[in-house]
């Protein structure tokens, strides 16, 4: 066949000893079209309204509540609403994972491989803006675009990192009620979409990626609390990375069983007989065939570490990074207090904020350098840590004034503000390029929304709308 000309030779004998009678049906589907998929965003839109505003021929994906397929003539990624945050574009099958997790609002939740933000997104619109979720990635670049993705779909209570997984465990040890490790992997799972995991591919790669994997759900294992639920993923195919990893881990690990959960039809039994060292309960985990369902290949287990939650650590042990006390301490409270002050005047009086919107937020006011940000209020003090979002982004302080975040924009409803005005898809369109637009005789700050979803700010002045969507993020959608 000519996929199995394309494909690495070694990844072919390999995958065809492992499943014999299916690896015809396996290999044919990559002559297959892929599946596009797209997940509404909970925060911004109830199922209903969102099915009667796309635009699109929609089919249900079965195993993600919030998923959808759409057509590969559609180009939903180049739609208005799409910058207003109500969907993000994902891999089907990616979309299980968080599915499997099962955040609930409240709870303290962490993504500990997060970039580009599917998997954040997805469990923050299940937690519905309660509790605390922390989304990491140790790459600089991709933490950067993960902290874009949870700004655009409008996430309140999430904190973005960008530390090394031993550095996470340090900071937050058991501390966690559920915890995602989509694991850096070989990405044999994507061969059918992306070329380049198909050049990189090499058996040594796969043991690296094995190991490294380990490593990381070690890390991972810290953090989480008693009673907690660990679910690992990967998208690949590599029982090393896959059924070893797990096996390893839990051999390690005797507080830590593996669940059975619910899950689709489609979905395949992981193999214990994959691995030199097959522990209790792999055939509970799952895998997630190309040949078998509408989707790319993954596998994913959840694991839940045993004991009972009230017996966590103490939270005396997370005060490790706190500012010092003293006279330094004080000061810094009272330019929090004073400044918090400015902001809850700035907010009622320029933006049309109601005079309890920001005490009903579940967070703390906090300064950081000239950005003001509404943090978490589970979230640990963050000195020492490597921060990319601390939380909502509520304000940058200028020269005796405050101009609104973008991040803030897209946090609120037009329930929220008696200042917004609606936009014609011509003007939407228009305002992401950064134009200016022309608006009647209003004056100060403006939340522009298109469909009823904020799009940003604007500043009216004199018959024009002046444009305050960020530069990096302007672009032309036709």
């Amino acid at each position: 066949m000519e996929d199995r000309r394309r494909l690495p030779e070694a990844f072919c004998m390999r995958m065809e000893g492992l499943l014999g009678a299916e690896w015809n049906a396996f290999l044919a589907s990559y002559d297959e079209n892929r599946y596009y998929g797209l997940r509404r965003n909970p925060l911004k839109s109830s199922a209903e309204r969102f099915m009667e505003q796309m635009p699109y021929a929609l089919e249900k994906v079965s195993w993600a509540e919030e998923g959808y397929y759409y057509g590969t003539e559609d180009h939903p990624g180049k739609d208005v609403l799409h910058e207003a945050g109500l969907y993000y574009i994902q891999e089907p099958s990616a979309m299980a994972v968080a599915q499997i997790l099962d955040p609930q609002p409240g709870e303290r939740v962490l993504d500990l491989c997060a970039a580009p933000g599917g998997k954040s997104t997805q469990i923050a619109g299940r937690m519905r803006g309660e509790g605390l979720l922390v989304a990491n990635e140790v790459i600089p670049d991709r933490a950067g675009i993960l902290s874009q993705n949870v700004e655009r779909m409008g996430i309140k209570n999430c904190v973005v990192c960008n530390e090394e997984p031993e550095r996470m465990a340090e900071r937050f040890p058991g501390f966690f009620d559920r915890i995602v490790v989509d694991a850096p992997c070989s990405g044999e799972g994507m061969f059918r979409k992306d070329e380049t995991a198909v050049e990189q591919w090499s058996e040594a790669h796969v043991q690296m990626c094995a190991d490294r994997q380990l490593m990381i759900l070690r890390e991972a294992a810290k953090m989480l609390r008693l009673g907690g639920v660990l679910v690992y993923s990967t998208c690949t195919f590599a029982p090393d990375e896959n059924e070893g990893v797990i096996s390893r881990f839990v051999e390690e690990r005797d507080d830590f069983v593996i669940e059975e959960v619910p899950h689709d039809t489609a979905f395949a039994p992981g193999r214990e007989e994959w691995t030199a060292q097959p522990a209790p309960g792999l055939e509970r985990t799952m895998r997630l065939w190309p040949h078998r369902l509408k989707g790319e290949g993954h596998y994913i287990a959840r694991l839940r570490r045993s004991g009972r939650k009230e017996e966590a650590v103490s939270d005396s042990v997370w005060s490790h990074g706190r500012i010092s006390g003293g006279r330094d301490r004080r000061r810094t409270d009272v330019k929090q207090k004073k400044q918090a002050e400015v902001l809850q005047e700035f907010l009622v009086k320029e933006l049309g904020l109601g005079e309890d919107w920001l005490a009903e937020q579940r967070g703390r006011v906090e300064l950081f350098g000239e950005q003001l940000y509404l943090v978490p209020e589970e979230m640990i003090p963050v000195q020492g840590m490597k921060i990319r979002r601390p939380g909502l982004h509520l304000a940058t302080e200028k020269k005796n004034r405050l101009e609104p975040a973008h991040a803030l924009a897209l946090a609120l409803t037009t329930a929220e503000t008696d200042r917004s005005l609606e936009l014609s898809q011509e003007e939407a369109v228009r305002y992401l390029r950064g134009e200016s637009l022309v608006c009647d005789s209003r004056k100060g700050w403006t939340l522009l929304t298109y469909r009823g979803y904020p799009l940003g700010f604007g500043k009216a002045s004199g018959g024009q709308m002046k444009n305050h969507y960020p530069k990096g993020l302007r672009k032309s959608l036709f």
